[in-house]
């Protein structure tokens, strides 16, 4: 990502401190939260037989009664790191996670993502010779199974998604800039890569030294499929070939020099879209176009993090559209916007701390009362409860311990 003064990241455009990012405190992988971050944060009691979960002011939707699988991503190459994939299962009322194992023989899975039929997870594996690996999920008693692995053609994936159709896996290669697609076949098992891009151009944008793919998303229409850069401050859109698996660009849009925009997130009617710049500290609401997958990049809006550079790692959009969450890792915080205009404009709310430290990815549940946040430093995972009227986060109890935690899927 951004070279020189970024904490998460490596000598000028290297990938590789950003694999160890936290090393410092992954040598406390157990580590306690800051007790000053926890006590600037309203703890919402948790949930027990005795004492009921308070409803929000909003009617909540039902809910199953029964703990629901929590899947965590790891690095396992740093000291005190993981060993694996990370299993949990967390209450979908309470938020409240207990682990559950972990599946081994997967190498630093630092981020994941879940094929639309619920039967197979994949993982990245953010190495420098990097992959992505296929594993089925068990039930019923039956134990999840590593269905292996396949090279992404270059370094440091970081990012990856699972195409609408269940039938291609899209990459994000940060090392190297380029982003790889694969077939998935009717069991979830990955075939040889299909196509791999280079984002050779334009030049690196100021700082860096050459492209950094950060993410790798399809449109909510599904028509194009675009690729994050931080190195190049473009977000490139192409046609996916739903035949063969190859790539044609359609568009390339650019932020302004050194924004260094990391992460995109559609707002469920499918015309515009945030942008979290993580090297200028800002974010951007986009305009997209489904006709000709254009996305036109919108003017840089704070964080509410103040002055400094606090890293913003990842935007989530409430599914109803009218709430948005930014991660900032350096400030170690939740900020929470109002979507307005029907998803043409953000406005800011306030920021929570995230009590925890580094929150490197977050994550909504399935029916969107729950917000997890990966705290890789503090190698903890954080619960808060949304509340479905005001979008407003209260913490769900003490965060959960997991080594070098960055990635938190619930399902």
């Amino acid at each position: 990502m951004s070279g020189g003064t970024d904490p998460a990241r490596g000598a000028r455009g290297g990938w590789s401190r950003r694999r160890f990012v936290g090393a410092a405190a992954g040598t406390a992988a157990a580590a306690s939260v800051p007790a000053r971050a926890m006590a600037a944060v309203p703890l919402e009691p948790a949930t027990t037989p005795e004492s009921p979960a308070p409803e929000s002011s909003a009617e909540a939707a039902p809910r199953p009664a029964a703990p629901r699988p929590l899947f965590l991503g790891t690095y396992t190459s740093v000291e005190n790191g993981g060993t694996g994939i990370g299993l949990a299962t967390y209450d979908p009322e309470s938020g409240r996670i207990t682990g559950a194992g972990t599946v081994t023989g997967v190498g630093d899975p630092s981020y994941l993502a879940l094929h639309p039929d619920g039967r197979t997870l994949y993982a990245v594996n953010e190495r420098e010779d990097g992959g992505v690996t296929a594993i089925r999920l068990g039930g019923e008693g039956k134990p999840h199974q590593v269905l292996g692995t396949r090279s992404t053609g270059g370094a440091g994936p970081c990012h990856l998604s699972v195409h609408p159709s269940g039938r291609w896996l899209l990459s994000a290669n940060y090392g190297s800039g380029s982003v790889a697609v694969h077939p998935i076949d009717a069991s979830g098992t990955l075939g040889e890569r299909t196509d791999l891009v280079t984002h050779s151009s334009p030049a690196p944008g100021p700082g860096q030294q050459g492209p950094h793919a950060h993410q790798f998303v399809t449109s909510p229409d599904g028509g194009h499929v675009l690729a994050v850069d931080l190195g190049t401050d473009t977000v490139y859109t192409y046609r996916l070939d739903l035949t063969r698996g190859t790539l044609t660009e359609v568009s390339r849009d650019r932020t302004r020099p050194g924004a260094g925009p990391r992460d995109l997130a559609f707002h469920p009617g499918g015309r515009y879209a945030y942008l979290a710049n993580e090297v200028d500290n800002t974010v951007a609401v986009c305009a997209y176009s489904p006709a000709t997958g254009r996305l036109s990049i919108g003017e840089a809006q704070s964080t509410g993090t103040g002055s400094g550079t606090s890293y913003p790692a990842q935007f989530v959009v409430s599914a109803d559209g009218r709430f948005a969450y930014l991660a900032n890792r350096g400030h170690n915080s939740l900020t929470r916007y109002a979507i307005e205009a029907d998803g043409a404009r953000l406005r800011l709310l306030d920021t929570v701390p995230v009590a925890g430290d580094f929150p490197r990815q977050i994550a909504l549940s399935p029916y969107g009362n729950l917000l997890f946040a990966a705290n890789q430093r503090s190698s903890t995972v954080s619960v808060f409860r949304v509340d479905p009227a005001s979008g407003e986060l209260r913490l769900a109890g003490e965060p959960f311990a997991s080594p070098v935690v960055v990635c938190a899927l619930p399902l």
